[in-house]
Order: structure tokens, then sequence, then C-alpha cells
């Protein structure tokens, strides 16, 4: 006779007790795997949806031009070069299109453009290492580009300055419009998102495209909550971005943010398990045996703990100091009256008596269970985090 039993829980992550907001549309599932995988709650909520335009006029009849023949031929994105390729086999232009692609030289982004020009049969006469468009530029401008014919495939919106600076020199430029970016599926759920990230209980934003993070500041500017996502992102929040080209939108309006050598999902996951982890975890040893603060969760014993958010603030806020009496004006200061209330802890509303901080205490003890007694009353004084000598 058998007997069920139930599984033991996984053991924690690196990101267990963190939560992290991922914007992506294109390969959103990848991504939330691998931040699941190292034990983050993951809210994915696109940004932006990719509007393909495989039947548009506009792309058939830059594809017919294209095959007037080229000179140079920009490919900016993998995704939009396979959608191009894509519909030009629908309409029984593929062969011929690669044809002409192949008499001219071919100009790639970035490593997933490249790859994508290889699967076509076609090889990149140069890729920047930076994958920045800017550099793309500066090498076409280079050269003689006066009569030259330059088919530049756009990336969900048009270049404007780009082809600018290619005609000025006396270029003629196909622009060829692959897809679009479109308003997301759900604008309710990136309204909430915002609000999410403004009240701190996002602890990390990764991103992988610029118009990612425009469309996601104007979500906040639309909700009367920029100047709180802002400050949010300039402090408690990370954002994390696929690399330097990415990040210019936040870079502009002052937030910190760091990005992997390579613009690679791997890569960016690393990096934010590696900064969130230095700024967002610290271990206490205690009588009871250490407690490691992590996010909103408690690791101990090897399992862990989801804290609500007052009471993850004011164990936060006693261990910044263990050991060390803190009062109850300090710890209500800290958690509600304007002091950081740390990762996690989320915007709480100004709380004048003390009596709340009591109050938060007795349920932060009771979240810890067994290592309750970690969090101490001095009579008279407050409370501290006793730690081991």
């Amino acid at each position: 006779m058998s007997t069920a039993t139930s599984a033991a829980p996984p053991p924690p992550g690196p990101l267990t007790g963190f939560t992290v907001g991922v914007t992506a549309d294109r390969r959103r599932e990848e991504l939330t795997a691998l931040l699941g995988r190292r034990g983050a709650t993951v809210v994915a909520v696109p940004a932006l949806r990719i509007v393909t335009l495989s039947d548009d006029a506009l792309l058939r009849r830059a594809t017919e031009e294209c095959l007037a023949g080229l000179d140079y031929v920009i490919a900016t994105t993998g995704v939009g070069w396979r959608g191009w390729m894509s519909a030009a086999e629908g309409w029984g232009l593929g062969g011929p299109l690669v044809a002409a692609c192949r008499q001219a030289e071919l100009v790639s982004r970035g490593p997933k453009a490249a790859g994508a020009l290889r699967a076509s049969g076609l090889r990149e006469t140069y890729a920047p290492e930076s994958e920045a468009l800017d550099d793309v530029l500066a090498w076409l401008l280079a050269k003689d580009l006066r009569g030259r014919r330059i088919a530049v495939q756009e990336h969900g919106g048009a270049l404007p300055e780009f082809t600018a600076a290619l005609r000025d020199r006396g270029a003629h430029v196909v622009a060829v419009p692959v897809y679009r970016w479109g308003p997301p599926e759900d604008p309710g759920a990136l309204r909430r998102l915002v609000e999410q990230t403004a009240r701190r209980e996002v602890h990390a934003l990764p991103f992988t495209s610029a118009p990612a993070i425009e469309a996601f500041l104007a979500a906040a500017r639309e909700s009367g909550r920029r100047a709180e996502v802002l400050d949010a992102l300039r402090g408690e929040v990370l954002s994390v971005c696929i690399g330097p080209v990415c990040a210019r939108p936040l870079l502009a309006a002052g937030v910190p943010c760091v990005w992997p050598d390579r613009g690679r999902l791997g890569s960016l996951v690393r990096t934010l398990v590696a900064e969130l982890t230095a700024r967002g975890r610290r271990e206490i040893p205690t009588a009871a045996g250490p407690l490691v603060l992590q996010g909103a969760a408690v690791l101990a014993g090897g399992t862990a703990l989801r804290l609500p958010p007052v009471p993850a603030a004011v164990l936060r806020a006693l261990a910044e100091r263990p050991g060390t009496v803190l009062s109850r004006g300090e710890l209500l200061r800290a958690v509600w009256g304007g002091g950081s209330p740390g990762p996690g802890a989320g915007a709480r509303p100004r709380v004048p008596d003390e009596h709340a901080v009591e109050a938060a205490v007795g349920r932060l003890r009771g979240a810890l269970g067994a290592h309750g007694a970690v969090v101490q009353t001095v009579t008279k004084r407050g409370y501290r985090l006793a730690v081991a000598p």
C-alpha cells in the first residue's frame, strides 16, 4: 500500500524574495523562465507588441524597389530581417531579393541580425562591436555615397535621422518597414506595473529594447506617476538593460542602469542576479542561526519566509544596524516617514502613531516563527536585532 507524500519545496534560489518586472514582448516567455528558475517572482507585462506588416503594400513596394539593384543593405534586427524574407517568399520574390542582396555590401547592426543574414545564405561585410546604429552610420558616411542605393530595414519605427544623413550624402535610400511597435494588449496591466514600481514593490526591471523603456515611461507619465517612477529607478529599483543602446532613454532621464558585456538574455539575467543580490541581500548571524534578508523574504535553515511589506521594512531597518537599539521614532521615520524602506518595502502612508511600530514588530515576529526571538524589545528604548557574538 503506497502513501502519498508531498514534494519538498525547492531550495531558495539567488532571486528568491525578489520581484522582477518584465516589459518585453518578444522572447518574454524565455526571459520569464530564466528568472523564475532562479527563484524570482516575475510580473510579465509587455509594454509594446510587435505588429507585423507582411501584407502591407509599403513593404512590397520597398521590396520591389530593392530588386532594381542595391549597393548597401542594412540589417538592423534578426526578427525584422526574417520577417522581410518571409514576406518576400510569400510574394514569390524571395530568390530575387536574396540575389539582389548578394550583390550589395551587407551591414549588420548586431549578432542577431548577422545570424538572420547567414540563415538566408548571405554574409555581412561589417558589424560594429557596439551594436549601435550610430557606428553603422559612421561606417557608411566614411564612404562616397553619391548615387549609391541603400536599403535600410527598419525596426519598430522609421529612422528619420539615419536615413536623412545618408540622403544628405547623395544616397538613394529605400526604407523597408517590416514591423511596427503597437500599444500593449493590456494597458491596465502596464499601469499596474507602473504603480508597483512607484511603490517599490518591484525590485528590478530588465529591459531588452529602448522602445519598451520609452513606452513604460510614457505609461508612467499618462498615470501621473513619472516623477515617482524615475525616483524609484534612481534609488531602490534596479534597471538592467540588454546593452548600452537599449539604456539610452534611461540614461537621458538621469536613471543609472547596468548592462552585460554581451547582449544576450542569459548575460542579462546573470548581470541582474549579481547586481540585485549585491545590493539587496544581507546575511546576519543570530543566536538562532544565520538569517539572510533577500528582497521581501528571509532565508533561514534552508527555507524561505516571505514577509508582508511593512514587517519586511522593519526588519531591514533593524538589519542596517544589527545589535543597535532603534527607538520607535527611528523605526517610524525609517519605515513610514520618508526614510528609505529598502527593496520590496513599498511606498506607505505616513503613520504618526508609534503604536504602529509595535504592531509591525508583532507581525514581524509572527512571520518569522521560530526565529521571531531575534527581534528583541529593549524596555523604554526600542527594538534591536539580536546578533550572535
